[in-house]
């Protein structure tokens, strides 16, 4: 059952002061003959310019007394109910009919089918697919052009015209209608919806050769690979020509499947993925402390440093954070290592620094502005796992973090018999390494993601865990 639809606005997209309804047809049809038809003017509550009055010839006094749209909202959610909604460029139609259905809090959904698409399918070759143009092309006459019943009656024409070819056409004779406007994507779609499930993990997008071309995650994958196929952007509309199949696996741990994802992409570097593909770190803020107990920061190479607090691609990203932190916390330019190790700051003498590095500044007070920085960037604690729920009910998933930096994750089995903290710590698979991952760590433990624990080694005692970290 199809259910032919044509509007009249005065606006050429939805908007509540610009953009509204201001007349409706839908003609009822069962694929043989129209069975019921209405027609109405619709009140817009909002001004029709002169250019759409012009355009469609209806004004301001014509729809005065007309109804609002919440008032024939019923019929149209009784007429189109079980039915393909139709129209000639139905994007138009479709969107402003559900907007104005979103403005009364009722999310419309319908089958949609384009008989412009369709016509371009079973008449191709046309140097235009206008309604007025294709009518003239197949001697279908359009009584009231550019009002909603007039349009509307010829596109049910042009409807059936189009199933007759269709039940001519040597390729498409034996197809509804509907299933000759399934596109390649919307196929590859089902294929691809079927395929991942709604569970936690990383999943792949792959092109015909089998390449990966994205790499993503969430913690409902099928959700978020739905979302692909619902947006407008031309980037996301590229990805999916390509997309021929898809891959997944699953993580239980929303962390895990961030680390997942952000190794994933280092390693195969997809098309389509922006972020984290950089790999090398060649940069980083390293922390010490001197001999007077200052803490001091240093712009290193990564190969030098010893106490990378964070790392990064380049040396001006490197040095961008640090000029920050000496802003927002009014940090000595020596003890940042950005002047000589003698010498008193620049930033002192117009009272930017205050003046540690000229002895007036108790080293218990600037140590601790910049121990909130170790606060917001460093673990609470060097050795510590993370433990949180598995990729199946009896099994629990483990991020390992030593010496102050991540080192991999793994799985074990509710019934596994751990009788130390080595072994626990063993079911944590090693990990390739990037500085980026204990950043991915570090928000998860702001998020309170998973039970955080400090790891006490005892012997034959099997784990014991002295409390959260955060």
């Amino acid at each position: 059952m199809f259910a032919i639809i044509d509007i009249e606005t005065c606006g050429g997209k939805f908007e509540f002061r610009k953009g509204r309804i201001t007349e409706i047809c839908i003609i009822k049809h069962d694929g043989l003959t129209v069975t019921e038809t209405f027609t109405t003017l619709i009140n817009p509550d909002c001004n029709i310019s002169p250019f759409f009055s012009n355009l469609t010839g209806i004004t301001n006094e014509m729809v005065a007394d007309a109804p609002r749209f919440h008032e024939i909202a019923p019929i149209i959610l009784q007429m189109t109910e079980d039915c393909i909604f139709v129209a000639h460029n139905v994007g138009f139609d479709y969107s402003f009919i559900k907007e104005e259905f979103n403005s009364l809090g009722y999310k419309y959904k319908r089958e949609t089918l384009c008989t412009v698409r369709l016509s371009r399918k079973l008449i191709p070759g046309k140097m235009s697919y206008s309604l007025g143009n294709l009518c003239a092309a197949l001697g279908i006459e359009i009584f009231g052009r550019h009002r909603a019943e007039g349009d509307a009656t010829a596109t049910a024409q042009l409807l059936d015209r189009l199933i007759l070819l269709k039940s001519e056409h040597p390729q498409y004779k034996n197809m509804g209608v509907e299933e000759i406007m399934v596109r390649r994507v919307d196929k590859i779609k089902e294929y691809v919806l079927n395929k991942v499930p709604e569970e936690c993990g990383v999943y792949y997008f792959l092109n015909r050769d089998q390449e990966i071309i994205y790499i993503g995650k969430s913690t409902n994958m099928y959700n978020r690979a739905m979302s692909h196929f619902n947006t407008d952007l031309r980037k996301s509309k590229k990805m999916l020509n390509e997309l021929m199949n898809v891959d997944f696996v699953l993580a239980g741990s929303e962390l895990i499947a961030l680390l997942l994802e952000s190794e994933e992409i280092k390693k195969h570097l997809p098309r389509y993925n922006r972020m984290r593909k950089r790999s090398e770190f060649s940069h980083c803020i390293d922390i010490f402390k001197d001999e007077r107990g200052i803490l001091n920061f240093m712009l290193l190479p990564s190969d030098e440093s010893e106490h990378a607090l964070l790392s990064f691609t380049t040396y001006a990203a490197a040095r961008e954070r640090l000029e920050s932190w000496i802003d927002e916390h009014t940090l000595c330019l020596r003890y940042c290592g950005l002047t000589g190790e003698e010498a008193i700051c620049f930033d002192h003498q117009i009272k930017k620094c205050n003046g540690i590095c000229a002895g007036e500044e108790d080293v218990e007070v600037y140590n601790k502005r910049v121990k909130k920085i170790l606060t917001e960037h460093a673990y609470a604690q060097p050795d510590f796992m993370i433990l949180d729920k598995g990729r199946s009910p009896g099994e629990n998933s483990v991020v390992l973090v030593e010496n102050g930096h991540y080192v991999g994750f793994g799985y074990y089995d509710n019934q596994d018999h751990i009788s130390t903290t080595e072994e626990l710590k063993s079911f944590a698979k090693r990990r390739p390494f990037y500085p980026d991952a204990d950043g991915l760590i570090r928000q998860s433990l702001k998020q309170g993601k998973g039970r955080v624990v400090k790891i006490k080694v005892t012997e034959n005692a099997g784990p014991s865990f002295e409390g959260d970290l955060y």
